[in-house]
């Protein structure tokens, strides 16, 4: 079992940067298919981005594509969301996720979650 905890959301202007952070603790980090998702109230949960266990393949939702970069630190046991020219409609409480199969942008496919952290972008 893993344990998740993220950090580094906020709230920001339109067009600025966040890089929210992921600590994972339990079983070995690179075990796990790492990804992130986000939730804007009354609405599914949405995948934004996924990389795998050794950083050999990354997959994006549409609408984050050439803002947003996932990564992961296998030795900090952390994984990572650079976002960049954020848009109001980037608002939600983002959760990261681990799954020890192959990677899905289907949000029941992973396994083991986080809090979630706030988000919030100012027009």
């Amino acid at each position: 079992q893993v344990q998740l905890v993220e950090s580094g959301g906020g709230l920001v202007q339109a067009g600025g940067s966040l890089r929210l952070s992921c600590a994972a603790s339990g079983r070995t980090f690179a075990y796990y298919d790492m990804g992130w998702f986000r939730q804007a109230p009354g609405k599914e949960r949405d995948f934004v981005a996924a990389i795998s266990r050794n950083s050999a393949r990354t997959d994006y939702g549409d609408s984050v594509k050439g803002r947003f970069t996932i990564s992961r630190d296998n030795a900090k046991s952390t994984v990572y969301l650079q976002m960049n020219s954020l848009k109001p409609e980037d608002t939600a409480v983002y959760y990261c996720a681990a799954t020890p199969q192959l990677y899905s942008s289907n949000y029941q496919w992973w396994n083991y979650w986080g809090q979630g952290t706030q988000v919030t972008v100012s027009s």
